[in-house]
């Protein structure tokens, strides 16, 4: 089966500065794939590069089978490709319907004469949140009335409602406690059975053991290693990360 996203030998310097040095990456639909590597290893870089933020200077980067170049985030967007960033980009004293239709409102009328299908967009984020998310909030709620386990399920339920192939997530479970990151996992785990392809940046191996299918490790600019999750233990990632024999 053709991965969702296939990147072969991604190269991108900054001046003297070689942030990726033969970066390579497989995203299966249905599956939940693990980017590890220590700070500066260039897991934020290869990201931008996937979304739009920077352009290669060479490698190819294929999206469902088609070599993609794409000139922006909205571009990436646009194709199906969605990020949920440690930030969440939600605005607090917005609705968690209002945050769902954020720069994608819809509306009716004529012309320069048109109006918020308000109902509508409360409508559909109850459909669309409420297949996903097992303990959801009111979607008349104001952001800032959540806990951050809520906001995280909500920022990634709107990434999967808008992003039909793929979500990246940086770090989704960071600073959140036990249950909550509880109630992520199982958000994580509903995507993958709806067929998306999720793409995990992640210092927890832990978890990374516990939700990932496949595990990628990069250091200094590069892919040295990946794994299938199910045939690799914890002390061979850390070598890896840290330098040692894969």
């Amino acid at each position: 089966m053709t991965p969702v996203l296939d990147i072969r030998d991604v190269r991108k310097s900054f001046g003297a500065v070689e942030a990726l040095r033969g970066a390579e990456l497989l995203c299966p639909a249905g599956e939940v794939t693990a980017l590890v590597g220590d700070n500066g290893a260039g897991k934020s870089t290869l990201i931008r590069c996937i979304t739009g933020v920077h352009a290669p200077d060479s490698g190819s980067i294929s999206f469902r089978g088609e070599a993609v170049a794409f000139s922006s985030p909205t571009d990436a967007r646009a194709r199906g490709i969605e990020t949920v960033y440690q930030d969440l980009a939600l605005i607090e004293d917005l609705a968690v319907w209002q945050n769902m239709y954020l720069n994608r409102e819809l509306t009716r009328g004529f012309g320069p004469f048109r109006w918020l299908e308000r109902r509508r967009m409360i409508d559909e984020t109850q459909t669309r949140l409420g297949r996903l998310l097992v303990n959801m909030p009111p979607v008349r709620a104001k952001v800032r009335r959540l806990s951050g386990g809520q906001r995280q399920s909500i920022a990634i339920g709107r990434a999967a409602s808008w992003g039909s192939s793929l979500v990246i997530m940086d770090e989704p479970t960071a600073a959140l406690g036990l249950r909550e990151r509880g109630a992520v996992e199982t958000l994580i785990g509903n995507l993958r059975g709806e067929g998306i392809a999720q793409l995990i940046i992640s210092h927890d191996l832990e978890q990374v053991m516990r939700i990932s299918d496949s595990i990628w490790v990069m250091r200094g600019g590069r892919t040295i290693a990946n794994w299938r999750t199910k045939d690799v233990d914890r002390t061979r990632i850390v070598a890896a990360i840290a330098g040692g024999t894969v």
